[in-house]
């Protein structure tokens, strides 16, 4: 572990879910305080001089998988727009306090964001700008986790932090199995193997095949975001190999 104040990362990947920005809400598409406080927490971060680079989810608003009598493709594209709608009001908050921050997306919309270009990107992250990726990867059938191992491995992030509603990985769904066990650390063939389903397994599979470190931690206080950028024990460590 690092020194109580510095980060044990340069460069990182927090992937956000839609419902981590809904945390609280009664509308259930939005909390702006809760938002805020997650941007705080971020903000720290950057003081640290850490890059950040961010993914963000859509669950708040919608998922491919709810049009179940929709084109898979076409509800997919909901999705990715709904994932540009969490990607602004991010950058929002997070200006409203002073963080230089640039959404780019996988699908252009030049009128309100940037095109996502990975050189582009690095140089934001370089200038000390938080890069936020909206629109999954810009494709469907494929999940934000996935895009967020991807961008992580991308822009050369040091590790993709994936802040979820689940302090980390266990044997088995501790909602369902009041035997389950919380695990320090995994590797992505043991998640692939006993169907974890704590991450998709396409986001397993190329975290595997790109020796991707990943830590997986809940987002119920968002200074758990500060805690992980400082290599305190939290979560569970996904292990690349």
């Amino acid at each position: 572990m690092t020194g109580t104040n510095e980060p044990k990362y340069k460069r990182v990947l927090i992937k956000l879910s839609g419902e981590a920005l809904a945390t609280g809400s009664t509308s259930g598409i939005l909390n702006y305080d809760y938002v805020r406080k997650i941007c705080e927490a971020i903000k720290k971060c950057v003081e640290m001089k850490v890059q950040v680079g961010i993914v963000v989810g859509a669950g708040n608003i919608w998922r491919g998988r709810q049009g179940d009598k929709m084109d898979r493709t076409r509800a997919d594209h909901m999705g990715m727009l709904a994932t540009a709608i969490n990607s602004l009001a991010l950058q929002d908050a997070l200006e409203q306090i002073g963080v230089e921050t640039r959404v780019m997306t996988a699908i252009a919309m030049h009128e309100i964001a940037e095109p996502y270009i990975r050189n582009k990107a690095v140089h934001h992250l370089e200038q000390g700008r938080t890069v936020i990726f909206g629109c999954g990867i810009g494709n469907p059938f494929f999940s934000t986790d996935t895009a967020a191992v991807l961008r992580g491995a991308e822009i050369n992030a040091d590790i993709v932090m994936m802040a979820k509603n689940i302090d980390g990985v266990y044997t088995a769904d501790p909602r369902k199995d009041p035997e389950a066990v919380k695990l320090d650390s995994i590797n992505y063939m043991e998640i692939l193997s006993n169907e974890l389903g704590v991450i998709d397994s396409t986001a397993a599979s190329f975290g595997k095949d790109n020796h991707l470190p990943l830590l997986l931690f809940g987002i119920d206080d968002p200074e758990n975001i500060v805690r992980a950028v400082r290599g305190e024990k939290i979560g569970t460590i996904v292990k690349g190999a």
